[in-house]
Order: structure tokens, then C-alpha cells, then sequence
């Protein structure tokens, strides 16, 4: 049983019952200082003297006999029936069951919900071997915003026109874990050449040389503009399947850390404040900020070269 070791009468109590018991402890005062009565303290010392101190241990309230089971033959019929995606009403009338017996199997089994028919295909992970030979790309809209003030009558006081948007472009690389991030204005294919070709030059102040780019199937990504300049930079491009964010996953991962500890870390007076913080927060994740998956040390601890890069 789930039960805490020092709770009242459990395991502990009745070590203590039996060696009151032993040490010359009537049944009547050893019921009277436990606050049981004299049929439990029996009880006890009888399964003490039968087991031992394993006796005294809780036992599992499973009956011995359960005339009502279902047989293990028709289990697996019900179990079998429902892995062909068959609903649990039809089950019930091939196999003579009640719908509410058939019910209790395919929880027991955890087979109750489609999605359990289902399960999503494991976690496959993968590491490059080396700096630079794929770097993950992915761009994340971001919301501009100036601070409102709210009036006496409860209106709210700023400007009315909305303040526009922009895109976190941010580059990682896969082996190191080093990334480059960048608001840019928007998301069209130029923007994110120019994003490229930062990042180039960031790598490139590392020591890091770009092999192969992954993205996602954003239009910028599909663009020609973009295939044609990877294709001039000698840069192998490889895009996820639609709708997998979870093959592009460190670039995914590395958006949700930016935005709970950099865009809504704290409450920023405008868009403005927050932007500003960006490039510190970045070299931190670079430089100081400690990585799971890298045994708790920063992604400049994978190369001499990128710790070197901590004054450029």
C-alpha cells in the first residue's frame, strides 16, 4: 500500500506492538498503549510469530477468488477487437460482454481513447558531430507594443493605431548549441537573406563554417530567392516535413526558452525595452547560461574557438 512508513499503526507501530509484546507486555496494556483493540494485537502476534517481521507488512485486499472475472481468453478477444479501431459498443455485442464491462478492460489496457490506438512515434535524437554542419533556422512573430495608461473612467489611454510587428529570425547551431538572434522587420525572403548572411558572419567569428541549413516550410524558406542564394553559398538547405516542428526541435526549443526568459521575463515598459535586452540575453545563453543537453555547461564549452568568441 501507499502508505507513510511512520503513519499511525502502520509498519512501524507494529514492530513497536510486537517488542512491547516480548518485553513482557500484557495483550491488554500493549491494545491499551496502541489505542487498538485486543483482536488486532492478536492478530499481529499471531502473523509475527507465523512470518516473522515480513509478517507484519500490509497484504495486498485482493480477493483469492473472483467468480464475476471476465476469462483471459475473452480479455484478449476485447483487446484484439480494439486494436482494428473498432468502437467499444460494437465489441460488446461480438463478444456477449456488457458495454460497461468492456469499458473497464480498455482502461485497465489503456486502450480507452483513440489516441492510445495511436501513440505518436518515439523520440528519435540526433547530433551532428562537429560545429557548422547543420544549423537549424526559424523565425517567430513577435507583437510590437508602447505602454497604455488607464483613465479615471476606466477607457484606456495610448495610441490608437496598433504599432506593428516584427519576426525573431534566430540561427542555432546543432552540435554546439550557439545561436544568433536578430529582430528583423518582417518575413519575406530578402529579410531572411540578410538574416543569413549575419549569421554567417557570427559563425564565422567563431571559427564555424556553414554546411547545411534546416528550416522549416515557411514562405521565405520556399522562396527561389532563398534556394538560389544557399545554392551560390555552396549551402545544402533541407526542409521539414509539413507539419513536424518536432524535426526542426532545437530551433523550436530554443524559441520557447527566449520568449519565458527574455520576452516575458519580466514587464517591459514597450517593445523598445524588451528588443534592447535581446542581444544580452543571447550572449548569455551563449556564453554563461548552463544546457541540459550539454551536461549543464554553456554551448561555447563545446569549442575553444567559441569560448574565445566571449570578447568578440
Amino acid at each position: 500500500m501507499d502508505i507513510h512508513k511512520n503513519a499511525r499503526f502502520s509498519f512501524r507501530s507494529r514492530e513497536l506492538l510486537v517488542k512491547f509484546v516480548f518485553e513482557g507486555g500484557t495483550r491488554k496494556a500493549a491494545a491499551a498503549a496502541f489505542r487498538v483493540s485486543a483482536k488486532t494485537v492478536a492478530k499481529w502476534l499471531r502473523r509475527y510469530g507465523a512470518e516473522g517481521v515480513a509478517g507484519l507488512h500490509d497484504r495486498s485486499s485482493q480477493p483469492h477468488c473472483s467468480p464475476q472475472r471476465v476469462a483471459d481468453e475473452l480479455v484478449e478477444r476485447v483487446l484484439e477487437l480494439r486494436r482494428t479501431h473498432m468502437p467499444g459498443y460494437e465489441i460488446a455485442r461480438r463478444t456477449g460482454l456488457s458495454p460497461a464491462s468492456v469499458s473497464r478492460i480498455l482502461r485497465r489496457a489503456r486502450l480507452s481513447r483513440w489516441r492510445d490506438l495511436n501513440p505518436p512515434p518515439p523520440v528519435v535524437r540526433y547530433e551532428r558531430e562537429r560545429p557548422g554542419e547543420l544549423i537549424h533556422l526559424d523565425i517567430k512573430g513577435m507583437t510590437r507594443f508602447s505602454e497604455v495608461s488607464r483613465r479615471g473612467d476606466g477607457r484606456l489611454r495610448g495610441k490608437s493605431k496598433h504599432p506593428g510587428f516584427l519576426a525573431l529570425h534566430i540561427a542555432i547551431d546543432d552540435h554546439s548549441r550557439m545561436a544568433f538572434t536578430e529582430l528583423m522587420p518582417n518575413q519575406k525572403a530578402d529579410t531572411t537573406i540578410a538574416f543569413l548572411e549575419h549569421a554567417r558572419e557570427f559563425f564565422a567569428r567563431h571559427g564555424i563554417g556553414i554546411k547545411e541549413l534546416l528550416t522549416d516550410n515557411g514562405s521565405s524558406y520556399r522562396s527561389r530567392e532563398f534556394r538560389a542564394h544557399c545554392q551560390g553559398l555552396n549551402i545544402k538547405h533541407h526542409r521539414t516535413r509539413p507539419y513536424t516542428p518536432r524535426t526542426n526541435g532545437k530551433a523550436e526549443r530554443f524559441i520557447q526558452t527566449a520568449l519565458r526568459e527574455w520576452a516575458y521575463a519580466k514587464h517591459w515598459r514597450d517593445s523598445e525595452e524588451r528588443d534592447a535586452y535581446l542581444k544580452p540575453w543571447t550572449d548569455y545563453y551563449n556564453y554563461a547560461r548552463p544546457h541540459g543537453s550539454l551536461n549543464y555547461k554553456p554551448p561555447c564549452s563545446r569549442s575553444e574557438a567559441l569560448c574565445e568568441g566571449t570578447t568578440s
